[in-house]
């Protein structure tokens, strides 16, 4: 099936895909409990995300529905209440919807249109470049109810905004605006109504111009850079290069740049 078939037999996560077929806005829709966690959405955009990966999108933009003012507002803590530790760790097997979102072939922008809070959080993490409206706050609640980040906060925070920052966020479990998010690092750009949408369409538009191929390696390559030290991380790079070597795509890029003209991508 195609990524908006899948969605549309999902209640919970909406998915269009744009024209020409580059761009897919997956937007999660829980509007009653502003966009939070349960199972029945991980699984949902479990699904929506197998068919992008099947399918010749090349960014993804993950973002709340509109009108709740939600990115994520968190998990479901109706449903969490009811676990022990043991259905906790069957919940907590990966991938999880976190690693499924960072694992994607094709880059993830995260639109934060409002609250991103405890898992929402950590979700937007995951994401690889993450732009706010002005109006979101962020945060890692989940001390304030006798828990930790789950959803991977307390490894991918740090990474982002350092130790310290992501000590104070996670220990006293405030919420910051998006201007303080983005003058530590959490979020890369903050935006009022006027440029929000524009912003990400075009951030957006300018990534799915360029060969899938190429962005795949891009993204594998600034992703090591957080799990590999200095030398390991320069080798892995220089691999990446070299198998890019032997792609039509990388051909086709050369000759368009010869003979001034758009590049016509094959993905291959």
């Amino acid at each position: 099936m195609t990524v908006e078939e899948t969605a549309g037999e999902c209640e919970t996560v909406n998915a269009t895909v744009g024209d020409p077929a580059g761009v897919a806005e997956v937007e999660l829709c829980r509007p009653e409990a502003r966009n939070a966690l349960n199972s029945q959405l991980r699984r949902e955009l479990g699904e929506v995300l197998d068919a992008i990966e099947a399918s010749n999108v090349r960014v993804v933009v993950l973002t709340g529905a509109t009108g709740t003012e939600a990115f994520v507002a968190g998990a479901d803590v109706t449903e969490l209440r009811e676990r022990d530790g043991l259905e906790q760790r069957e919940a907590s097997r990966r991938p999880r919807v976190y690693e499924r979102v960072e694992n994607l072939t094709m880059p993830v922008i995260a639109r934060i249109n409002g609250h991103a809070l405890g898992g929402g959080c950590e979700l937007a993490q995951a994401c690889d470049v993450r732009i706010a409206h002005e109006r979101a706050k962020l945060g890692q609640p989940e001390i304030t109810l006798g828990l930790v980040p789950g959803g991977g906060g307390t490894q991918r925070l740090p990474r982002l905004v350092g130790e310290g920052q992501a000590m104070r966020l996670i220990l006293t479990g405030e919420l910051v605006d998006a201007s303080e998010a983005a003058d530590i690092g959490l979020v890369d750009e903050v935006h009022g109504d006027d440029e929000f949408d524009e912003r990400v369409d075009e951030l957006a538009a300018a990534m799915a111009q360029n060969s899938p191929v190429a962005l795949e390696f891009a993204k594998k390559a600034v992703s090591a850079a957080s799990r590999m030290d200095l030398d390991d991380g320069i080798e892995y790079e220089a691999e990446l290069f070299a198998q890019l070597c032997n792609t039509a795509d990388k051909n086709e890029g050369i000759d368009a740049f010869l003979e001034d003209r758009e590049p016509d991508w094959k993905g291959e």
